[in-house]
């Protein structure tokens, strides 16, 4: 029978193979880049007829596009969704490109990159798709902003668009233009054409926060080119706070004009929550500030027919979103609707709901955190109403002064920095 002869210089290896991972236990892994959302659009269903509200969803054919976003996080690497959700037709993207963005549809010279696609610099993007860019390098620095172009050979047909985008973005005569640092301005349009998304990559510490709401959060009245929305105050104040320590992304899935409950513009946001929440990257945070059409459309004036809305449906479309978010890691705050009388489809009953409303958002549990936009609108003499100098002339929407308020009002000790992955605290 052989002998079994100990090997010891295994015996030494496999020592120093265990001393080796303990080290590295101790030290703790290397950190992982993760992704995060820095800036969104949500898109919403074409609008084929015009009506004294609202123009028909524009098409375009054989142009390029440059359209200018003010990230929130910056990163070292950057890429961009584009969608097809709502066209017909495949949707061709010849070119593309990324840039900091210069003054009137201009950009840096030195600082444009090519956007390509699955390694490719075209692409085709099928009826009901998107598309997410390959990652390129690039310093994106907080609160910066960029330009991103976008040539379309085709026929367009109704763009999948965000409506109110408040930034005036430029078409070009026919040609692609994506690499043209002055920008050769045909027509000029203030609504986001297929761009949904601007993601970046660059710290270990990064989150996103998710805001579903309406034209409230869209930024409905602010000041156009000025990035005067409240969620844009916030995501000031956030990267102010640890811009250097902690990547804040704050992605503002605000539409206006839409509700909790049922379809109008755009899918309502239970239908749109998928979408527009659980697929930006990075998301940790979701604020909810939605309710206020669902009133005005079922108690107004101008009510339209249907079944009576009912406080318990509006709760329980509330907890649909908390479960669902909560089902994904997300912690999530509920907003108080905000008063809005004096628009024109304010009622007194549509202000008995949001009271009633209001009171279960504050005292419920049903939230992980109640952010009190109320608290901070309404007019002490008269709660009904948006207190002076807050308020766009319509009684509804904010001013600049309003909208700052807003953000201003957020507790910033909601969100806590943390590695992406690590249990909330």
């Amino acid at each position: 029978m052989a002998k079994v002869v100990p090997n010891k210089g295994a015996g030494a290896m496999l020592k120093r193979t265990l001393i080796g991972l303990l080290a590295l236990a101790c030290m703790g892994a290397a950190p992982t880049l993760a992704w995060i959302g820095t800036w969104g659009a949500s898109p919403v269903t074409p609008n084929l007829a015009a009506t004294p509200w609202t123009p028909a969803t524009a098409g375009f054919k054989g142009q390029t596009l440059r359209q200018v976003v003010r990230v929130s996080a910056g990163g070292q690497q950057v890429r961009i969704r584009v969608s097809n959700e709502y066209g017909t037709a495949p949707l061709n993207i010849g070119a593309a490109h990324i840039a900091v963005a210069g003054e009137g549809g201009a950009i840096r010279p030195g600082t444009d990159h090519v956007l390509i696609f699955s390694a490719h610099p075209a692409t085709v993007i099928p009826p009901g798709a998107a598309v997410l860019s390959d990652p390129v390098s690039m310093d994106v620095a907080p609160l910066s902003s960029l330009a991103v172009s976008l040539y379309l050979p085709g026929d367009t047909g109704p763009c999948t668009c965000h409506p109110v985008g408040l930034q005036t973005g430029y078409a070009s005569a026919e040609g692609d233009f994506t690499k043209a640092v002055a920008f050769p301005v045909k027509s000029t349009f203030v609504f986001r054409a297929f761009l949904t998304e601007v993601e970046v990559r660059g710290a270990p510490d990064v989150s996103s926060i998710v805001v579903l709401g309406d034209s409230l959060s869209d930024g409905t009245a602010s000041t156009l080119d000025a990035n005067r929305r409240w969620p844009d105050r916030l995501a000031e104040r956030l990267n102010a706070r640890g811009a250097h320590t902690h990547a804040w992304g704050v992605v503002d899935a605000g539409v206006s004009g839409n509700r909790l409950l049922a379809d109008g513009v755009g899918q309502s946001a239970l239908a749109r929550f998928d979408r527009d929440v659980l697929s930006t990257p990075g998301a940790r945070y979701l604020v909810v500030l939605i309710g206020v059409n669902d009133l005005g459309v079922a108690f107004g004036p101008a009510a339209r027919p249907g079944a009576p809305l009912a406080t318990e449906d509006m709760i329980s479309g509330y907890r649909q979103l908390i479960a669902r978010a909560r089902a994904h890691g997300l912690k999530v705050y509920g907003a108080t609707l905000t008063p809005y009388e004096g628009a024109r489809y304010w009622s007194p009953k549509g202000e008995e709901y949001r009271q009633d409303i209001n009171a279960w958002i504050r005292s419920a549990g049903a939230f992980d955190g109640v952010i009190d936009f109320d608290a901070v609108w309404r007019d002490p003499a008269h709660p009904a109403r948006i207190r002076e100098g807050m308020h766009a002339p319509d009684f509804l929407h904010g001013s600049d002064a309003g909208y700052a308020a807003l953000g201003d009002a957020v507790d910033l000790g909601l969100f806590k920095a943390g590695r992406w992955g690590s249990p909330h605290t």
